[in-house]
Formats: structure tokens, sequence, C-alpha cells
């Protein structure tokens, strides 16, 4: 069974940093060969798409230059490097994988920008 666990959220100044990381377990294939991406959901907005990383990688354009997303596939991990946060980074980040048919989600880590 396909686990995706996130890790590394808390409440951090603006223009701190901080660093997530996501572990996968249980996927089909070997983890190489998967796009991993990250998303955020900041209260009453929808979720959406920050960053992802496979053969190419991609930032939603108001992280670029900020965040660096990476992967180490032999620890089946992927981080999210955050740099110069600012109070509307503020929001519940996911790690997401799509084995197959499934979409799998993490359950979630808070990041708080405030001073």
């Amino acid at each position: 069974q396909v686990q995706v666990v996130e890790s590394g959220g808390g409440l951090v100044q603006p223009g701190g940093s901080l660093r997530l990381s996501c572990a996968a377990s249980g996927l089909t294939f070997s983890f190489d060969i998967y796009t991993m991406s990250w998303y955020r959901q900041a209260p009453g907005k929808e979720r959406e798409l920050v960053a992802y990383i496979g053969r190419s990688t991609n930032y939603k354009d108001s992280v670029k230059g900020r965040f660096t997303i990476s992967r180490d596939n032999a620890k089946n991990t992927v981080s999210l490097q955050m740099n110069s946060l600012k109070p509307e980074d503020t929001a519940v980040y996911y790690c997401y994988i799509r084995d197959g048919d499934t979409d799998y989600w993490g359950q979630g880590t808070q990041v708080t920008v405030s001073s």
C-alpha cells in the first residue's frame, strides 16, 4: 500500500526558511520514475500546485527563485527548500504522487509565516 508522509512544517518569520520532506513507500515501480509534486492549500482557497520534479522541474510563478524542489531516489524522498518566506506562503503543504490510476496525498504539514 502506498504511503506518503510529509514532515518539516512549522512557524517562521517573514524572510526565513523551512525545508519540507516527503517520504514515499509501497510504490508499484521504482521511485525514480515517478513525478513528485508539492501542493499547498491556504484557508478559504483551493489547493494549488507549488512545484513538481520528474524529468524536469517546474514551479508556481510566485515561488520561483525562492523555493527549490529536489529528490533523493536512494531514499525515496522529495524535499522542498523554501527561502525568503512570505506571509502569503502560509498554507498546509501536501506531497502528491500518482501511482497507476490512483492519486496519493500525504496528510499535510502546516507552514505559517508570521512575525
